[in-house]
């Protein structure tokens, strides 16, 4: 039997790290997507491993079952289908089974997700041997996807890309679904610099203590940005005058809220030259997700040329970064189930 499943991308329009602070943020998914199958054997394939194939970056590991059972103890695999906490004695066991690997240093981000794949699948599955394949269309590390590499997230990412979908506003743990009928389009662009999330956060906590009363000023302007942006997402548009205003209104709340992340010290150099090549073009661009490097969004208004969009891309895409187009919204995790043969 085999058993498929995608997810969305996901993007943060407004609220990165100032929602660690207690502001509102907005995030959606894109139309970008990982996939991932599941095989298990059959009798006759005679196959007693468990193996995850890495396709876009061509990379398989596997392990014999019998391996992954002396790294993890009885107690530690539960009775039902619900992942429980992993004891720090497993955990030291599958992070050797890890290091075994040798996974080049180019790639090395890929660990983690190894590890938690690892005690993932033997909490669910048990000691079943079985075949994992992963292809995505986001770039990886860039912060478009899931929580693995972060230190302290906010939420958001696996909320959006796994459960919800669409758009929803995030404030302190709490939740609501942005309704809109509006179709929103963003030029991505990869600025390929690698960054640190767990250590950019910890910046603008540091920062925040030196300057508690500055700060608290600009998490409060991300808030009202982010409450502005949620409302005039769900605000109607009959016409295409209405949805000419409505995206400069958003273009505005993104330049803003860039402003904010610079005040936050998560720019990048690399940043700041994809938000002077697109300023060229008349458009608005803001950092999505950690910042330090990462992704950009630039919003691609409905009545622009794709000339100028073609042109915008050649010159991002000259400076060594590479562009996604993408549409915003769109379903949650998808699950199907079938005969391999």
């Amino acid at each position: 039997m085999e058993v498929k499943a995608r997810a969305p991308g996901k993007i943060i329009l407004s609220g990165e790290h100032a929602v660690v602070h207690g502001s509102t943020a907005v995030a959606s998914s894109i139309d970008l997507y990982t996939y991932v199958s599941l095989r298990f054997p059959t009798p006759s394939d005679n196959d007693d491993a468990l193996r995850l194939q890495f396709k876009d970056v061509g990379l398989e590991f596997s392990w014999p079952i019998g391996r992954i059972k002396e790294a993890l103890s009885e107690k530690d695999i539960p009775n039902s289908s619900v992942p429980t906490s992993c004891s720090i004695e497993s955990l030291r066991s599958l992070a050797a089974l890890v290091d075994e690997l040798k996974i080049p240093e180019a790639k090395i981000g890929l660990g983690a997700g190894v590890l938690a794949f690892l005690w993932l699948y033997s909490s669910i599955q048990g000691y079943k041997p079985a075949t994992v394949v992963i292809t995505s269309e986001l770039p990886l590390g860039s912060g478009l996807g899931e929580k693995i590499i972060h230190g302290k997230p906010s939420g958001i990412d696996n909320t959006v890309s796994t459960h919800y979908g669409n758009m929803i506003k995030f404030k302190s743990g709490s939740l609501t679904r942005i309704k809109t009928n509006m179709t929103l389009k963003m030029l991505i662009t990869n600025t390929k610099v690698g960054r640190n999330t767990k250590a950019l956060v910890a910046g603008v906590s540091e920062r925040t203590l030196r300057h508690p009363e500055a700060m608290a000023s600009v998490f409060n302007a991300v808030d009202s940005i982010s409450t502005d942006m949620a409302t005039i997402i769900q605000s109607p548009a009959p016409d295409d005058l209405s949805l000419t205003e409505k995206e400069s209104k958003i273009e505005e709340s993104m330049e803003m809220n860039q402003g904010l992340l610079q005040c936050m010290g998560v720019s990048h150099a690399s940043i700041e030259t994809v938000l002077r090549t697109t300023l060229k073009y008349k458009l608005a661009s803001k950092l999505t997700g950690a910042g330090g490097g990462g992704c950009v969004l630039t919003l691609l208004p409905t009545l622009l040329s794709g000339t100028v969009v073609d042109k915008v891309t050649s010159e991002l895409e000259s400076c060594g970064f590479h562009c996604l187009t993408a549409a915003i919204g769109g379903n949650g995790v998808e699950i199907c189930f079938g005969d391999s043969s």
